[in-house]
């Protein structure tokens, strides 16, 4: 198979890199000045396209790893989109965090060109996808899903189909709700404690012993303790974009928010403030008073 990708950012470079290197597809991706630097998957084989349609036209199966819904939906449907050059049968595979309800707009749009789409989301990192360990949640018919199962297993270490299209999105708000949450809670103690001169390590220590354990705390502590945000190279803009995801698909559904709006207005103030761009980490030390 031929696959396309659209996105090559923090995640879509690690998933780049092993459909060629591991799973030894014939790789082409749009050239876009938001991808991450392009020589090494370029050396390994990759052809850049101008537009998303060139993509489809040389491709079997095509990832979207991109930021959300209106880009997914720009991608697809905009000038020069894949729904415009869709080889017959060829499968989207959108690995983006997008709204459920956009999700199943553009799986009739692409159904109507030709195509079929999964709703395949990611709940790992990056240093998982340059790992090729990529765990993903994948709505759609399970037809289609074992159709592309050897280009998902390049990138993954766990594939699970979760329901029909939309299901995928769905649960992926769901999951990053709750891991975001849990984060952004964290991220506010550890910041009343750093302000209280409790010892970083102590503060971890104690939560870890207790009912803190989790992988939020697993996420945080390197910064916590030794500011290093590394272990979590995820934007704050971009986990507030997740919360706010959520919140549009809770409001939908008539299902209650109260807490999401809170996280969504925690993480609304640094972004305001110009630091969207800092990792979810260094909101232990953005939630800090002013000294």
């Amino acid at each position: 198979m031929h696959v396309g990708i659209i996105g090559v950012g923090l995640m879509g470079h690690g998933i780049a890199r092993n459909v060629l290197s591991r799973g030894g597809f014939a790789l082409g991706f749009l050239d876009h000045p938001g991808n991450q630097p392009t020589d090494e998957i370029i050396g390994l084989g990759a052809t850049a396209c101008a537009t998303p349609a060139e993509v489809a036209q040389a491709s079997d199966v095509v990832i979207l790893c991109v930021t959300g819904s209106p880009q997914v939906e720009a991608v697809v449907t905009g000038a020069d989109g894949l729904a415009s050059a869709f080889r017959p049968g060829t499968v989207v595979v959108d690995c983006s965090t997008a709204l459920p309800d956009s999700t199943l707009r553009m799986g009739a749009v692409v159904r109507e060109a030709g195509g079929d789409y999964l709703d395949a989301p990611m709940t790992r990192t990056a240093t998982h996808a340059h790992a090729g360990t990529l765990n993903l949640l994948v709505g759609g018919a399970p037809e289609t899903l074992e159709k592309v199962r050897p280009v998902l297993a390049s990138f993954t270490e766990k594939v699970e189909h979760v329901g029909p299209l939309g299901h995928g999105h769905r649960l992926k708000l769901l999951h990053n709700y709750v891991s975001v949450g849990f984060m952004t809670l964290l991220a506010e103690a550890a910041a009343q404690a750093a302000d209280a001169g409790v010892d970083p390590q102590v503060f971890v220590d104690v939560l870890a012993g207790g009912g803190g354990a989790s992988v939020a705390l697993d996420r945080l502590s390197p910064y916590i303790t030794e500011q290093n945000r590394d272990a979590l190279p995820f934007f704050v803009a971009n986990a507030q974009k997740d919360i706010d995801y959520y919140r549009a698909m809770s409001e939908a559904a008539g299902a209650r928010q109260t807490v999401a709006d809170g996280v969504s207005a925690a993480l609304a103030a640094p972004v305001a403030a110009g630091h969207g761009d800092a990792y979810v980490p260094e909101l232990v030390k953005l939630f800090r008073k002013a000294t």
